[in-house]
């Protein structure tokens, strides 16, 4: 497969998932105008990506600021593509970023990490300095 890419903008985060690397980052703000369009692609992206029989060890960078409803639904789905992925054989580390001042953004990652126990989750502050 080719890797995936799409830039950020001031209501959507950049999306980079490196196939041949077998990493997923999402980096910025999410609150697009319609998010189940935006994010469409990418859930599609993954699952075909998924869809091989290879066993993979995948890498999930999350780093987002800011993100509405409307996206914070749509990433509880593709949380769960990579949950089920888990059970399918493949193992995926899921490395949440949050500023070290936010506790709102931390506490949804461990929301997270306790409905979807088969991610390794790991939470990483950022300084704001």
């Amino acid at each position: 497969m080719q890797d995936f890419y799409i830039p950020a903008t001031a209501m959507s985060p950049e999306i980079d998932f490196r196939f041949s690397r077998h990493v997923l980052n999402i980096k910025g703000e999410s609150y697009p105008e319609n998010a189940a369009a935006f994010y469409n692609q990418v859930l599609s992206q993954l699952t075909l990506y998924l869809s091989s029989p290879e066993h993979k060890s995948i890498e999930v960078n999350v780093e987002l600021k800011y993100f509405n409803s409307s996206s914070t639904k749509i990433l509880l789905k593709l949380f769960e593509i990579l949950n089920d992925a888990v059970h399918a054989g493949n193992s995926i580390t899921l490395n949440w970023y949050h500023d070290e001042d936010d506790d709102t953004i931390l506490e949804f990652g461990e929301d997270l990490h306790s409905d979807y126990e088969r991610l390794n989750f790991n939470p990483i502050a950022i300084s704001a300095a």
